[in-house]
């Protein structure tokens, strides 16, 4: 079920009032770029994809890069970073991003509305409230979001070696949550990788396992936990069912959060899910 954007909400059958969207529409080492959508406010975190793609993926839930209110930046890898100038440039989009995030990006180019925050700041855009919290990979000052409506929380947080206290802090209680779940650490070791490669991996500064992704979500399981999308699968690493299996497990030992899992993928936009007022909504 695709429901249809009129004004600050959206409406679908029977009178249902959609306010909080989220979408991944890639996922993947070649490329992210998640939708999140509350109180009428359109934004997307990091933009890896070409600014074309970008914006021919947002066709396919029936937006436009037009419709973009910002940008989130979490850090400057390539594959988060790729489309952030042109889509900017074409669309004149804000973009949110650290300074030292924004010095290491190679050909970013002018951008005429660059926002600069520090990691832990916090600032509004519309009705939201966005806070931003420092984590642990290989870049200059990586960071993950939280932003507040309305409707509850939804938190951000991939490309993270280690799951620190102060990442599960930030993302307690969040109604729908998009986790790093980047590798099985069986299949990285026994896999093709290069041992300097594997190494930075399953580093303090690398990416989570499925197993360090279900330890943090057994710190962020509640009864009010109604999404989890699964993001950053390696392709070479790991496979949905041995993330969702630890996942699975978690949630077992807790029995009043029972959420809808989705999984990130390269090559395609994944299912939206729609929260409400009255409970959630997934398409399809």
């Amino acid at each position: 079920m695709i429901l249809g954007y009129k004004g600050n909400a959206y409406g679908g059958s029977k009178g249902t009032v959609i306010l909080v969207r989220v979408c991944l529409l890639a996922s993947g080492s070649r490329g992210n770029a998640t939708l999140i959508e509350a109180d009428g406010c359109r934004l997307l975190i990091d933009a890896g994809l070409s600014a074309r793609e970008i914006d021919r993926r947002l066709g396919e839930i029936d937006l436009c890069a037009d419709d973009l209110d910002a940008v989130l930046v979490t850090h400057e890898h390539h594959d988060h970073v790729t489309g952030i100038g042109p889509l900017a440039r074409r669309h004149k989009t804000p973009v949110y991003i650290v300074p030292e995030t924004a010095a290491a990006i190679t050909r970013l180019g002018p951008i005429e509305d660059l926002r600069y925050f520090s990691a832990g700041d916090r600032f509004t855009l519309g009705n939201l409230q966005i806070s931003s919290f420092s984590t642990t990979h290989d870049a200059v000052d990586p960071v993950g979001f939280v932003i507040d409506s309305a409707e509850g929380r939804v938190g951000y947080a991939t490309d993270l070696g280690l799951s620190t206290r102060l990442v599960a802090n930030c993302l307690e209680r969040s109604r729908i949550l998009v986790l790093e779940s980047n590798h099985d650490e069986q299949m990285l070791l026994d896999g093709p990788y290069p041992w300097p490669l594997k190494q930075r991996i399953q580093g303090r500064l690398g990416h989570l396992s499925n197993r360090d992704a279900a330890g943090l979500l057994q710190l962020l399981a509640w009864d009010g936990l109604e999404a989890i999308f699964l993001a950053h699968l390696s392709d070479e690493n790991n496979h949905p069912d041995l993330a969702h299996q630890e996942i699975n497990q978690c949630l077992a030992a807790n029995p009043g959060c029972n959420p809808q899992i989705f999984f990130g993928q390269q090559t395609q936009v994944s299912p939206s899910f729609f929260a409400s007022a009255s409970g959630p909504v997934s398409e399809g």
